[in-house]
């Protein structure tokens, strides 16, 4: 599927809530698709002219895990390169099998290298990256491209995406989203061969991912992904909407429908994100997911910003989150995104509300898994 039908066909599946993906092969083979999730994720693509793809990775900002990895140093291995920014729910969901892979094959001549490429401003601060580098256990080389020149060269368009590259240095297959894990493998193990690697196992690898890595609940996910800054927001009820980067006091509206959010206290509408600039301003938010996740910060390193969700009006129990205890409370540290809700069945339509007891924290968006 070109890229512009595939773009195309997302939003349509993003509109119904149906989910989708797509793997893409080189031009000489059939293309496919299989089952994924839906994706609208990402920034535009820009072709970087007279630059190849490998050879793009020697502009990365800095190198993590591994010296820099230049195209003679990789000449005769077969490459995988893995978009990600540390804050994407849907990287994080295919994170267990790109670790699996890196394990399971990287004696047999793989090379997995993920190219982190920031969403968010905050996501550029090496220090960010470097601690979820440890946090989220990636071991293989990392190359960090803070203004996007490896993406352009790739012509990449979303997180995350795995880009599959044989001993020659020729892309092969593409992967756009979640999904078609065996699929990809099983690219992985045709290139090895091709390489002249012996004995390459064809039993797909066997994950236990677990806390924000588990795979989304894709039968009950009825909401999509949130941005509260102004850039990219929808669905923002509070009386008289936002205004844009000015201080304001905001009030919930008397109901929200589905997928609809809010604003109560004193907050900063910006282009990225919502401030607050005052003690005890609360989010409210009507979602439709086994999981809720919101991306925020405190207001600088090394402060906090305590906060308590509820959920219909009552603390979580045991609907809460990896991030809150049983009563819903929490407080932010870091700039990274939180898992406030994950809710035994049966899913339905919930309120949910997120009260921030200190000033400053800045939130970003909200995921659902």
């Amino acid at each position: 599927m070109k890229t512009n039908k595939l773009l195309a066909a997302t939003v349509l599946a993003v509109a119904i809530g149906a989910p989708i993906a797509a793997y893409v092969e080189d031009l000489n083979v059939p293309q496919s698709t299989f089952p994924g999730v839906p994706f609208i994720h990402g920034f535009p693509a820009a072709e970087v002219p007279n630059q190849s793809e490998l050879a793009s990775l020697e502009r990365a900002d800095a190198w993590l895990n591994s010296p820099p990895l230049t195209t003679p140093a990789l000449r005769g291995k077969v490459v995988l390169i893995d978009f990600w920014t540390y804050t994407c729910i849907n990287w994080l969901r295919t994170l267990p099998y790109v670790r699996a892979w890196d394990q399971k094959y990287r004696n047999q001549g793989l090379v997995v290298i993920g190219v982190h490429a920031p969403e968010f401003a905050f996501e550029k601060d090496l220090n960010n990256v470097r601690r979820a580098v440890k946090d989220t256990r990636v071991d293989y080389p990392v190359a960090v491209d803070n203004d996007h020149v490896i993406w352009r060269a790739f012509n990449n368009i979303e997180w995350p995406a795995l880009y599959f590259i044989d001993s020659q240095g020729r892309v092969r297959h593409r992967y756009y989203g979640e999904g078609g894990y065996e699929q990809s493998e099983t690219v992985i193990q045709q290139l090895l061969t091709e390489a002249g690697a012996g004995n390459v196992s064809h039993e797909p690898v066997s994950v236990d991912a677990r806390g924000i890595e588990a795979a989304a609940d894709w039968s009950d996910l009825k909401s999509p992904e949130t941005y509260v800054g102004y850039g990219r927001t929808q669905n923002f009820t509070s009386p008289d909407g936002a205004v844009s980067d000015r201080p304001r006091l905001y009030t919930l509206p008397a109901q929200l429908h589905l997928n609809d959010w809010a604003l109560s206290g004193d907050w900063t509408v910006k282009r990225q994100a919502t401030a607050l600039n005052k003690p005890n301003g609360r989010i409210a938010y009507r979602f439709h997911a086994r999981d809720l996740n919101l991306v925020m910060g405190p207001p600088a390193p090394g402060t906090s910003v305590r906060f308590r969700v509820l959920i219909d009006g009552q603390p979580p129990g045991a609907a809460r989150g990896l991030d809150v205890d049983e009563q819903g409370d929490g407080t932010v540290t870091e700039q990274r995104v939180y898992q406030l809700i994950r809710q035994p069945k049966p899913i339905a339509d919930r309120q949910f509300e997120i009260e921030f007891f200190d000033p400053g924290v800045e939130t970003f968006s909200f995921t659902f898994g």
